[in-house]
């Protein structure tokens, strides 16, 4: 039997590639977008009316990458942007109902393939490796 392979670098790489283009592939089918795109819904859906730089924290992204996803959101239809109440220089983003009957259409596709990696990875499994990932997110900030 081969030796696992313990760059787990390298492996959480590869896996979060295959993850996201398999994703993509069934979002797009399913509700038009991307995981990019399902991800900014999300967190305008979690928090109407926050600002593009509120978006590009919660997403880890920089602000010039959130500017271009938002702008491609908005030409989607699916967020509108709107004067931000008490900073003349900033917008807010809400949904539009375009945006929010895509995360109603992705929502089957989401279930889907959390069963699938249920499935995979068994509950203990899934439960553990969702935690560890959580782990990962706090210690590279």
């Amino acid at each position: 039997m081969a030796e696992p392979d313990l760059r787990l670098f390298f492996l959480l790489q590869r896996a979060a590639h295959q993850l996201r283009t398999g994703a993509d592939r069934r979002l797009l089918e399913a509700a038009g977008i991307t995981t990019a795109q399902l991800g900014a819904l999300f967190a305008v859906h979690d928090r109407p009316g926050l600002t593009q730089r509120e978006l590009a924290t919660t997403l880890g992204l920089r602000e010039s990458a959130v500017t271009g996803l938002v702008g491609r959101l908005t030409a989607a239809g699916l967020v509108e942007r709107r004067a931000h109440p008490g900073e003349h220089r900033a917008v807010v983003l809400d949904l539009t109902d375009t945006g929010r009957a895509a995360l109603r259409a992705a929502r089957p596709e989401i279930d889907r393939t959390n069963a699938e990696l249920r499935e995979l990875l068994g509950e203990e499994g899934f439960a553990g490796t969702a935690a560890a990932l959580a782990r990962l997110m706090e210690w590279g900030r």
